[in-house]
């Protein structure tokens, strides 16, 4: 069993060399290089530019590099899309921004394979409208290149006016809903960023939520915020001795001929045994990453 760690993923805008440059050296599981909400409209082209060149001077070890377009209704969508699929360096996988419904995705995804973009390159949308939460088990499960999402609450707040509180309570039903349907499709879902760069027991607040909400990771706006998903969202080291023992434990109860055992004063069935497998394995592949 694989798990590819994707604790988090840094916006790192595609119009600053000295960003592209510095993210080589982050301990973030991933990048998302972008083109869209963090690039001004004059910048746009270079963006594109020097997404290209970092590609392909590379030197960004395991970390899995995300570009970020802009949405196909603008009038840099398709010059993204054009350029992305002719980059000399293919990213691991592209974003594609402001998705309403499953038609949507289907398009985009089009667009891509018309401009000749290599099967190699994963899709992920971002989900940050309200249609999208609306339709995400549509949205989700639309095409078989789509592989991720990404939420967007700051958009979702400007568009519902959701406020953003400490306790997120007015995105519970939308992180919930996107989630149920990353697991039912088999998509990886990354929580939405937080905002406040200088609040560190607000970040691990909120990763920690992100965590138990079932986020695979948390997208990030600032170096100083990976350290904290980094962290959060890895297996510790009592969870990987708890997990040892609930494999240990059902073992030895499946060679006696049961089906469940009591672990700890609760009881254990396969469902733990696979999730409990899914930790050691994602803490092992964090543990190689890490040197």
């Amino acid at each position: 069993m694989t798990t590819r760690p994707r604790r988090s993923l840094l916006y790192m805008p595609g119009s600053n060399p000295r960003a592209l440059d510095k993210a080589r050296s982050l301990p973030a599981d991933g990048l998302i290089l972008d083109m869209e909400d963090s690039v001004a409209p004059e910048a746009k082209s270079l963006a594109r530019e020097q997404i290209a060149a970092a590609l392909k001077t590379g030197g960004y070890g395991h970390r899995e590099l995300i570009v970020r377009i802009n949405a196909l209704s603008t009038e840099w969508g398709a010059q993204d899309i054009k350029a992305i699929c002719e980059f000399p360096t293919a990213p691991d996988a592209v974003l594609i921004p402001k998705i309403d419904s499953a038609k949507d995705v289907v398009d985009a995804i089009a667009a891509f394979e018309s401009a000749g973009c290599p099967e190699s390159v994963d899709m992920w949308i971002m989900a940050e409208t309200p249609l999208c939460i609306l339709n995400i088990a549509e949205v989700a499960a639309a095409h078989p290149r789509l592989r991720g999402m990404v939420l967007g609450t700051s958009d979702l707040s400007k568009d519902t006016r959701v406020r953003h509180t400490p306790d997120r309570l007015g995105f519970i039903a939308a992180l919930n809903l996107c989630v149920y349907a990353a697991r039912a499709y088999g998509l990886t879902v990354i929580d939405g960023v937080q905002l406040d760069i200088e609040n560190d027991e607000l970040l691990h607040a909120s990763c920690e939520q992100g965590r138990d909400l079932g986020f695979d990771g948390k997208s990030l706006i600032h170096p100083n915020q990976i350290a904290a998903a980094n962290t959060v969202f890895a297996p510790n080291e009592d969870e990987i001795v708890a997990a040892k023992g609930i494999i240990k434990a059902f073992e030895a109860a499946l060679a006696q001929g049961k089906g469940v055992v009591v672990v700890n004063g609760r009881l254990v069935e396969n469902l733990h045994v696979e999730e409990a497998k899914r930790q050691i394995a994602l803490a092992a592949t964090i543990a190689q990453l890490s040197g």
